[in-house]
């Protein structure tokens, strides 16, 4: 979608012109009421995109252009009958309505195919613990990989060997980041770029080592929920590496 955007608004913004045109052709015989009904749908069309700008151009097109060939006096922008600035005001809120709902719409929907993946991470994680015989390179690498995939980061792999010393950033139980001992605000921040991040694999007091993250090409704000589950596949790394001590 990205790759199309601009054809995407340039769309958004000539269809209602063409709705309109074919519209003025029929006029005499539909209602002002159905001709903001029809463009109505194409911003809904427009917002169905995920793009708020074309949804919103589409909105403002389709108000302009009306009023332009439906409303009198005609092929000017500029309407005379209050019935006609009430629907025309009408048709731009209501295009603008849409397009927030549309928008709210599939921020839900990805949204629940993101706890989907989560689900499905920690799921595949235990089963691969499950088996008889899986060794723990295999687990901890399908771990690294999970905590890759949760945290939109550039890499992560597994240290065997003590914890993180004070001055590291390190990721806690509780979804919380910190850095030389203080919180870092990973929502306004992100995860730092500049230093390798930390997840130690204990099981009580045995430390079987660390998960070392890298976020460095980017800037990532991942939730508290997407951390407090990256350190709980940490977890189930430990876990498996005490029943193969």
């Amino acid at each position: 979608m990205e790759r199309h955007r601009s054809a995407v608004i340039a769309a958004a913004a000539i269809s209602p012109l063409l709705c309109c045109a074919v519209l003025a052709a029929f006029r005499e015989n539909i209602t002002a009421a159905t001709a903001a009904l029809v463009l109505v749908l194409i911003v809904v069309a427009a917002a169905a995109t995920g793009d708020r700008f074309a949804g919103i151009v589409a909105a403002l097109s389709a108000g302009a252009w009306f009023d332009v060939f439906l409303t009198q006096p005609y092929l000017r922008l500029t309407i005379n009958d209050p019935n006609d600035i009430e629907v025309t005001v009408l048709l731009v809120l209501v295009g603008v309505s849409v397009t927030e709902i549309a928008l709210w719409g599939r921020r839900q929907q990805a949204r629940a195919s993101r706890r989907t993946g989560y689900l499905e991470g920690v799921l595949g994680t235990s089963s691969i613990i499950a088996l008889p015989h899986a060794s723990p390179e295999v687990m901890i690498g399908h771990v690294a990989h999970q905590i890759v995939q949760v945290l939109d980061i550039d890499e992560c792999r597994f240290v065997r060997g003590p914890g993180p010393a004070m001055q590291d950033v390190s990721i806690h139980h509780d979804g919380y980041v910190t850095r030389r001992g203080y919180r870092v605000n990973v929502e306004r921040d992100g995860l730092p770029t500049d230093d390798l991040i930390h997840i130690v694999v204990r099981q009580g007091d045995l430390v079987h080592g660390q998960f070392v993250l890298t976020a460095a090409t980017r800037t990532v704000y991942p939730s508290v929920v997407q951390l407090r589950l990256a350190v709980l596949l940490a977890d189930q790394a430990g876990a498996a590496l005490t029943h193969a001590v």
